[in-house]
């Protein structure tokens, strides 16, 4: 008998909304996502970040109140979060409320799809997608992002840097720090890091924009992108 598994997805709001929103690229990976569910019984959450939204609306934010809290900046990621969950629930039909609080203990998961925004300050949506897996017994947590591959260093200012295919836990908190500061760039949320180290959870970091790909992952194929745990 096949196990059913749970996988939970980190949805990078720049994936959803690059520059304007892309709907063509949400029908490619509704249809993708749809046909792969139709093979197995799995289920699937998504926790949908803020990505640039959120970071356009915090700069405005700061530029016109330079005393804004990061409590402040964070609750503005989140709105925007919640905005780009409900956008990816009503495309792929699902009835269940958007989640948007991790840890309530009765989180209603009545469909084979899930979706979930930003819950509260102090961290990103990275962090409620570990909450979730560890909820929802998962695994493994993918994080998708604009970048392929979780590099050295920042690939656009260091020509120099390297893509990491593997690399162990305590390595990668050292290469995202321990500290979350709202509209922080890193590949997973310092916080969110270290909560899945402690919980044995794998974090894999792909381009989600490669839809063939993500579906790799969940069909344990090789893939792009690169494993910690």
């Amino acid at each position: 008998m096949t196990t059913k598994k749970t996988f939970v997805l980190s949805l990078g709001g720049s994936i959803l909304v690059p520059n304007n929103i892309d709907t063509d690229f949400l029908s490619e990976f509704k249809t993708a996502v749809l046909k792969y569910l139709d093979t197995n019984d799995n289920r699937i959450i998504f926790v949908v970040g803020g990505g640039a939204t959120a970071r356009i609306y915090q700069n405005a934010a700061k530029s016109v109140n330079q005393d804004i809290s990061n409590d402040e900046l964070d609750m503005i990621g989140i709105r925007c979060t919640h905005a780009n969950a409900e956008y990816v629930k009503t495309a792929f039909g699902v009835l269940s409320p958007i989640v948007t609080n991790p840890k309530k203990k009765n989180i209603p998961f009545e469909d084979r799809i899930l979706v979930a925004g930003g819950w509260k300050p102090g961290f990103s949506t990275d962090t409620d997608a570990v909450y979730l897996a560890l909820h929802f017994g998962a695994k493994t947590v993918v994080n998708l992002s604009n970048t392929d591959m979780v590099y050295t260093d920042n690939p656009k200012t260091n020509p120099d840097a390297k893509p990491i295919k593997k690399i162990s836990g305590a390595d990668f908190q050292k290469l995202v720090g321990t500290k979350w500061e709202p509209g922080k760039n890193v590949p997973f949320d310092p916080i969110a890091t270290k909560l899945a180290i402690k919980n044995n959870l794998r974090i894999i970091c792909a381009n989600g924009r490669n839809i063939q790909n993500t579906i790799n992952i969940l069909n344990g194929k090789p893939f792009i992108g690169t494993t910690i745990n």
